[in-house]
């Protein structure tokens, strides 16, 4: 049995869609929540604590516990008091859910830079700043799971989504970093891949099939990742019920050098490419051994 009795949860965004759900789902298996949202606009324009106290009313109807908070994740002074305010009332954090975000797409070469410079700063340094507020408390605990909400647009690419998906895959190189920073004091972090119809997605309309892809149907993994139980350094994918890892996986390749070593490397791409025996790097370090052990092979031949 999943269960969070005793433990507070931090839930960005979650005035709707995704969030909300979360929000909901942790406080009905006993979490106490800071409902975070801003309540602006999809672009990031505007803001009102309505959304965030709604959910919050939903809460306590149901016999739960939470307190909404209106701030700016793009605000580290804010997101500091939010979390100075979760301390005060129920003197820990456990569990952080870094679900934030906004959408202002276009393709490259029609964007401004300030959008560009929007969309990163909302999501990777909004998760960076609500991350960096509760990494010492989660440390003192001994206890701390963290989830960086990232997308397929990131892992995999978007038509007109740019600067929605360099964030998005930036957050993955902060989770994988922060999981390994945080292994020794029980702070784990993983990311979710979600695929769900919220405001984030109405602009697609008929090219989703909007009835199977409830928020409610990504919340069971985002549950699991936040556990007990949970993994580390997880990139869950979730949407209509479905659930898949997605992995950075690394070829064995090949060694190359020489004179005509460029010439070496288009001719031998597809060997280079070749996925047999690929491996998922405990670290960024293990590209370095793969590659210097090919060259002390060749060195001993």
């Amino acid at each position: 049995m999943v269960n969070f009795e005793g433990r507070v949860a931090i839930v960005t965004g979650a005035g709707g869609g995704l969030g909300r759900e979360h929000a909901l789902a942790l406080a009905a298996r006993g979490a106490k929540v800071v409902v975070n949202d801003l309540g602006g606009a999809r672009d990031g324009s505007g803001g009102s604590a309505t959304a965030a106290e709604g959910v919050v009313a939903e809460i306590e109807a149901a016999g739960g516990e939470a307190i909404a908070n209106a701030a700016s994740v793009t605000d580290y002074d804010a997101v500091a008091a939010m979390v100075d305010q979760a301390m005060a009332k129920w003197g820990r954090i456990d569990i952080l859910v870094n679900n934030a975000g906004v959408l202002r797409d276009k393709t490259f070469a029609k964007m401004e830079l300030e959008d560009f410079r929007f969309v990163v700063d909302v999501h990777l340094m909004g998760a960076v700043n609500c991350t960096k507020a509760v990494w010492e408390i989660m440390r003192q605990q001994n206890y701390g799971r963290i989830v960086m909400t990232t997308s397929s647009s990131g892992l995999y690419g978007n038509f007109g989504q740019s600067n929605y998906g360099a964030a998005k895959m930036a957050l993955v190189g902060l989770m994988q970093t922060l999981s390994i920073e945080g292994a020794k004091n029980d702070i784990r972090v993983n990311c979710l891949a979600p695929t769900a119809h919220t405001r984030m997605t109405e602009d697609l309309g008929a090219a989703l099939p909007l009835e199977a892809l409830g928020p409610d149907l990504v919340t069971p993994g985002l549950l699991h990742l936040v556990s007990d139980q949970a993994p580390s350094r997880c990139i869950l994918a979730a949407g209509a019920g479905g659930f898949e890892r997605a992995y950075v996986t690394l070829t064995q390749g090949v060694r190359i050098v020489g004179a005509d070593a460029p010439e070496q490397v288009a001719a031998q791409f597809d060997a280079i490419s070749d996925r047999t025996g690929e491996i998922v790097p405990d670290m960024g370090a293990a590209q370095g051994m793969i590659e210097l052990s090919k060259a002390q092979k060749a060195h001993s031949a």
